[in-house]
């Protein structure tokens, strides 16, 4: 992705461990579960380096001192629904105050192209950092869906954060929104003839919440 300035892959061994157990098809749903809010939340530390801080005076045991503080009000996470809420944790557990929207979509199995069935967003939020989420980033399909609809509410930061992305789907979204920031933890190695990651971890959502 050296060809894409707006694309940062993750490169760390706990991440790289992490990944490992959460490919393994007899990782449990609750481990399933677990790991992706951790992998998430190792994603956040490296992404929210640009959140909106203030400055703020706090008085310690021994003086004053000036610190910086992330702006209240200032940062949004959306999930696409199903799979994207398994990352909310993940995000809450740095930034138990950030505000949540939702955007539904499901991959039509012929076209492989998403539809849109919801939409529920902060009051507010083209005035926030918003900082979209999904576990996978396949074709890249849904990702410049949600983000087309995002900026059409008007906001004006946005970021993506994935665990495991295909070539072709962060090539595809880098290119069409160069204003848009990604951040995965892997990069897989491509697309099988039905739209799946390989070598991938299956379905995201069918492991995060037992289904078939």
């Amino acid at each position: 992705m050296k060809d894409y300035k707006n694309v940062t892959v993750l490169d760390h061994p706990l991440i790289r461990h992490k990944i490992a157990i959460l490919r393994d098809k007899n990782t449990g749903m609750k481990q399933f579960r677990e790991l992706v809010e951790e992998i998430t939340t190792l994603i956040t530390f490296e992404s929210f380096k640009e959140v909106p801080t203030k400055t703020v005076t706090v008085s310690t045991p021994l003086a004053d001192c000036e610190q910086q503080m992330v702006v209240e009000g200032s940062v949004a996470i959306v999930p696409i629904l199903r799979a994207g809420l398994g990352m909310v944790s993940g995000v809450h557990a740095l930034f138990p105050t950030a505000k949540v929207g939702h955007i539904g979509m499901y991959r039509d199995e012929e076209t492989l192209e998403p539809k849109e069935y919801y939409c529920k967003l902060p009051e507010g939020i083209e005035n926030m950092q918003t900082i979209l989420l999904d576990p996978m980033l396949a074709t890249g399909g849904s990702a410049c869906d949600a983000i087309n609809l995002l900026k059409k509410r008007g906001c004006k930061s946005i970021k993506l954060m994935n665990i495991i992305g295909a070539p072709e789907g962060v090539k595809r979204v880098a290119k069409a929104h160069p204003d848009v920031n990604i951040y995965l933890s892997t990069l897989d190695e491509c697309l099988n003839e039905n739209g799946y990651i390989l070598p991938g971890l299956g379905d995201a959502g069918d492991r995060l919440f037992g289904t078939k």
